[in-house]
């Protein structure tokens, strides 16, 4: 299939560009939340964000990132409180007022979708899940020389160019506060000790969370976002134990499942005689969980065939006498 550049500059590039963004801000503070086995926080955040990102466009008519990121932190800090609530009132144990409140934020959201007029400026049920990767464009790219140019800086979707500050700023935050993040996340008592208050980084933390749901939710909905938060790191625990290693292996596996899953989808059912294309973010969940369960089974150290290797090479080798 003979694709003009200009055409994939305009069309795939874009999307292609926002799926490896989404999978990065989210894939990073993802490794802190699956070492500390809290991954579905992220599942929380993606159905907790909903109803205050419909309030802030509904307070602020636009969908410029400042309303959204104010009205998803008001939905979370609203969710916290409830869960409490709950859990004091009704005394009922955690995960169970997580679970009500979760689902019944989300279900509010799609309520409020569907009743209001934000359903008719592409903030609908099905973006809210599916996301809008398709949609992406960018026009007046002809050559790879003009993404760089003032022309197209200023037609830059803002979809990119708002993950692309997250993304920035998300890898920022880990880099500066490695020692404290990495302290706190493996032995919070001696954290404590050294003067960190693991409490608070554990609130700073939910906070990059919530806000890396927030700027890729738009753009590849919750699905995309609750296999990001928790695909890369996973996949990339398979292959170290070292957590530097692992943020870097975790990044290379959220931009190949962005790459691979986009590509896929879109020219996928071409090469195979098919008139159609693929939803772009169900496909690039299904890559990335197509990786972790390779890793599952390839992994040196922690995968299945690798402990079965290393465990008969332990039986096959001489004991001492």
């Amino acid at each position: 299939m003979d694709l003009p550049l200009a055409d994939f500059l305009q069309i795939d590039f874009p999307a292609l560009l926002v799926a490896c963004l989404a999978g990065l801000c989210c894939g990073l503070p993802g490794n802190f939340l699956v070492l500390r086995k809290q991954s579905l926080i992220g599942d929380a955040m993606s159905h907790v964000v909903l109803p205050g990102i419909v309030v802030g466009y509904l307070l602020s008519g636009t969908l410029d990132t400042i309303p959204m990121l104010l009205g998803a932190l008001g939905a979370a800090l609203l969710s916290a409180l409830l869960i409490e609530l709950i859990r004091r009132l009704g005394n009922v144990e955690p995960g169970a007022a997580m679970g009500v409140v979760f689902t019944s934020m989300f279900a509010l959201g799609v309520l409020i979708l569907e009743q209001t007029g934000a359903s008719g400026v592409h903030l609908d049920v099905e973006h809210a899940l599916y996301g809008n990767l398709e949609s992406t464009l960018w026009f007046g790219l002809n050559g790879w020389s003009d993404i760089l140019s003032a022309d197209g800086f200023e037609q830059m979707p803002g979809s990119i160019r708002r993950l692309g500050i997250v993304t920035f700023a998300v890898f920022l935050i880990i880099v500066i506060f490695f020692k404290e993040l990495k302290i706190s996340t493996f032995d919070p008592a001696m954290a404590t000790s050294l003067g960190f208050n693991a409490k608070y980084i554990s609130i700073g933390l939910i906070i990059v969370t919530a806000t890396s749901a927030v700027a890729a939710f738009d753009a590849v909905g919750s699905i995309l976002v609750i296999a990001m938060f928790i695909c890369p790191a996973a996949t990339a625990r398979m292959w170290t134990d070292r957590l530097s290693s692992q943020l870097i292996l975790s990044a290379v596996f959220a931009v190949l499942s962005g790459s691979l899953g986009y590509l896929l989808a879109a020219f996928g059912p071409f090469l195979l005689g098919a008139n159609y294309a693929l939803n772009a973010a169900g496909m690039i969940a299904v890559i990335a969980c197509v990786l972790q369960g390779i890793s599952m089974v390839f992994a040196p150290n922690h995968g299945t065939l690798g402990r079965f290797l290393k465990q008969r090479k332990a039986m096959q080798s001489p004991t001492a006498s």
